[in-house]
């Protein structure tokens, strides 16, 4: 502003002293007319002074209005703005806050799931452990039975056989005294590594 003022001083300056002094080499005397004048230029000057610094004081009003004004609007910008973070930031956390549960909730699901396999393996390992169970004491209760059944059905066939009864070496000596009679039956004794 200062520039400004000093700038309108050096203009009105150069305007008086480019009105008075140019007319006054100009003529050869300073009269009283020339005297009244630079009096009212002086008055005039003053009064036009005057009128610049008061427009100059309306003009730094209005930029401190201004600049007020503008401080209170970017303050009101500033305030909206952050009031707007805050909501958005409040809003984020309640998305975040939704977020955890919905893992918390799949998290849950999972354990479940994983509860649910772990109760279908036991049932599985039970069922398979009682299915192989069964099998097995059938299978050996049906093959005790079967071998008792057996043991009777031969003892049955076999009671009027007991004084015919040979054993192996005694098969292999009537074998080995058949061969000493037949010679062809002699090689198949050989043959088999019964002599």
């Amino acid at each position: 502003m200062t520039k400004i003022k000093m700038g309108i001083t050096g203009i009105v300056i150069y305007l008086l002293i480019s009105g008075c002094v140019l007319p006054a080499l100009a003529l050869d005397s300073f009269t009283q007319a020339d005297r009244e004048r630079l009096v009212r230029m002086e008055t005039t000057q003053t009064v036009f002074m005057q009128q610049v610094d008061k427009r100059l004081e309306q003009v730094d009003k209005r930029i401190e209005e201004l600049r007020t004004d503008t401080n209170k609007r970017f303050e009101e910008l500033r305030s909206d703005t952050n009031k707007h973070f805050e909501e958005l930031r409040s809003d984020m956390n309640a998305r975040f806050e939704q977020v955890d549960k919905r893992f918390e909730q799949v998290d849950k699901r999972f354990e479940q799931t994983i509860g649910m396999f772990y109760a279908l393996s036991a049932i599985f390992t039970t069922l398979f452990a009682a299915v192989f169970s069964f099998a097995w004491w059938d299978r050996r209760s049906v093959l005790v039975t079967a071998r008792k059944t057996a043991e009777a059905v031969v003892e049955e066939k076999t009671q009027g056989f007991e004084q015919v009864r040979l054993t192996g070496e005694q098969v292999v000596k009537a074998l080995r005294r058949q061969a000493d009679r037949a010679p062809a039956f002699k090689t198949i004794m050989q043959w088999a590594n019964l002599l």
